[in-house]
């Protein structure tokens, strides 16, 4: 799978992408040294940094030095869409209810 299709793909869809590398190659499983249980984790709360994680491991061979900062901007990034999430649903004070037909069920 062309790599920079599952950049783009993540940019938007971070989880789907992972599971199109899921099926398709077998570098999560590479990046992750055969464990299972850290890419799930990663799927459900940190998508993004788990993809990016896995895109320099794929690469570079190895997430070390420098390559630690495309995961870090990763992180800023799952940490972004929960705060994001957060703060709107601070703004929302009250629900609109929707109007309720007349009592004879006709307009």
């Amino acid at each position: 799978m062309c790599g920079c299709f599952v950049l783009a793909l993540g940019a938007f869809a971070p989880r789907l992408a992972l599971v199109l590398m899921a099926l398709f190659n077998n570098e999560i499983t590479r990046a992750f040294d055969g464990n299972w249980f850290v890419p799930l984790i990663g799927w459900f709360l940190l998508p993004y940094s788990t993809l990016a994680y896995v895109l320099v491991h794929w690469w570079t061979g190895d997430v070390s030095g420098f390559n630690w900062l495309f995961v870090a901007l990763a992180f800023v990034m799952d940490l972004g869409s929960y705060m994001g999430g957060w703060g709107r649903r601070q703004q929302v004070t009250t629900y609109v209810q929707r109007p309720q037909p007349p009592a004879g069920g006709a307009y």
